[in-house]
């Protein structure tokens, strides 16, 4: 029980990093629009550093480096591409139809849902390093912390970007972060069941990442701003790249 206690405390704690964004929150609207695209770039940054940094070379560690492991890997990495395509187009036709909040666009919820899911596989992870030693899940809930920090400042940027209003990205924000305490009490109470399956989303949910920062967010940098401005914007979003690179090998 002392292990479950671990698992959601850590994990709870670490769900509240999604109120980093409050320091956005108390901008004045004038500010908040010149540095949107800022946090855009940087947001993008941040998912492609995660995706190949840190969700890839973890599903290969547990997959192995054999030419069909990697081909496993590679397949679900363009299942979980290809899926946030077909989902994205289905929200767009949704909004087309139902015209919903029709101004808000259509991969703020994608970020939402890949942002949960990969929330949640963090919580499994924590889980299982609690199972381990309590010494090992608490190093291992510090270094997600540490990770989700420039991440949720980002996703709360996109948000705001998207139209949705600042208390309520805020609070959609928390909701998708809160997936990782599902995912400690989930790798908690299944984990002699669950095994090594919890590691087929690892590549899926990089495959989600990389479509919302190619997909998405960097064709919106390239539309809204300059070619002077661009090229801002772009060593914004090697910043939010070299971010995630450092955190992994301090992580090491």
């Amino acid at each position: 029980m002392d292990v479950f206690f671990y698992i959601l405390i850590s994990t709870f704690l670490i769900s509240l990093t999604a109120f980093v964004g409050v320091i956005i929150l108390f901008l004045k609207d004038k500010i908040l629009n010149k540095i949107l695209l800022i946090l855009v770039s940087f947001a993008a940054g941040a998912l492609m550093g995660s995706a190949f940094f840190h969700l890839i070379p973890e599903a290969i560690k547990e997959f192995g480096f054999e030419e069909k492991s990697l081909l496993k890997v590679f397949l679900l990495l363009l299942f979980g591409f290809c899926s946030f395509f077909v989902l994205e187009n289905f929200i767009k036709w949704h909004h087309h139809h139902v015209r919903e909040h029709p101004e808000i666009k259509p991969f703020s919820y994608l970020l939402l849902i890949s942002d949960g899911v990969h929330n949640f596989i963090d919580g499994l992870i924590i889980a299982g390093s609690f199972i381990v030693s309590i010494p090992l899940g608490i190093t291992t809930a510090l270094a997600v912390a540490f990770h989700e920090i420039p991440q949720e400042i980002g996703d709360f940027g996109i948000l705001v970007y998207s139209k949705f209003k600042k208390t309520k990205a805020l609070f959609l924000n928390f909701l998708s972060a809160l997936t990782i305490v599902l995912g400690g009490i989930f790798g908690f109470l299944l984990s002699e069941k669950i095994g090594g399956s919890v590691i087929f989303l690892l590549p899926f949910a990089a495959g989600s990442f990389i479509y919302i920062s190619c997909s998405d967010l960097i064709p919106e940098i390239k539309e809204k701003v300059s070619q002077q401005k661009v090229l801002i914007l772009f060593l914004v979003f090697l910043l939010g790249i070299g971010i995630t690179f450092l955190l992994k090998l301090a992580m090491e």
